[in-house]
């Protein structure tokens, strides 16, 4: 069974990217899901953004994610919501041992944290193909570009124009999207 770190998006912990974490447990992986805004939840992505710029992001946010998994051990995989893509990908393209990386609805470019991906480091990337964040911001562009260079890769786009479609507290929830998610998550964590 697999070790993983899933970091959460914009509106925090919130009790949906809880019961994801809880799904990958029930199927016998250890999640931790660090909660990287103190306990705090935003009703909206705007309003988390504004306190995640409060907070110092991205550096903050980054250096929040690296504390997280500083008493983990070095065999972890990084799973990361949109915001928490960025310390998950930071840290499965530099910390020895990442074992693989699940990044949903958003991706940046590689050479942001290092200069090419790991080869020894799967990737997935999942997001809405029509999610104007995702799709307009640059994502799907990182996207195609890491998986264009990683050696095992894999970029899975879903039907729809929500952003957070995998957390079941929000309205933007899709369970047949997230019931793939889940599958395809559970396959990469069984390897």
């Amino acid at each position: 069974m697999a070790e993983v770190v899933l970091f959460h998006h914009a509106q925090g912990l919130t009790a949906g990217v809880v019961a994801f974490a809880d799904g990958l447990r029930g199927a016998g992986h250890t999640v931790h899901t660090p909660d990287l805004f103190d306990g705090r939840t935003f009703d909206s992505i705007e309003s988390g953004l504004a306190y995640a710029t409060e907070l110092g992001f991205p550096g903050e946010i980054l250096r929040r994610g690296a504390a997280a998994v500083s008493a983990l051990p070095a065999e972890l995989v990084y799973i990361g919501f949109s915001l928490g893509v960025l310390p998950a990908q930071q840290l499965a393209q530099t910390r020895p041992g990442a074992q693989a990386a699940v990044l949903c609805y958003s991706c940046v470019p590689v050479t942001e944290f290092s200069p090419t991906w790991p080869a020894s480091v799967p990737v997935q990337v999942h997001g809405v193909q029509g999610d104007p964040i995702f799709v307009d911001e640059g994502d799907l562009d990182a996207a195609r570009d890491l998986v264009a260079q990683a050696p095992d890769a894999a970029l899975f786009l879903y039907p729809g124009d929500q952003h957070y479609f995998a957390d079941s507290s929000l309205p933007s929830y899709d369970p047949s999207a997230t019931a793939l998610l889940i599958e395809r998550t559970l396959a990469l964590l069984a390897r």
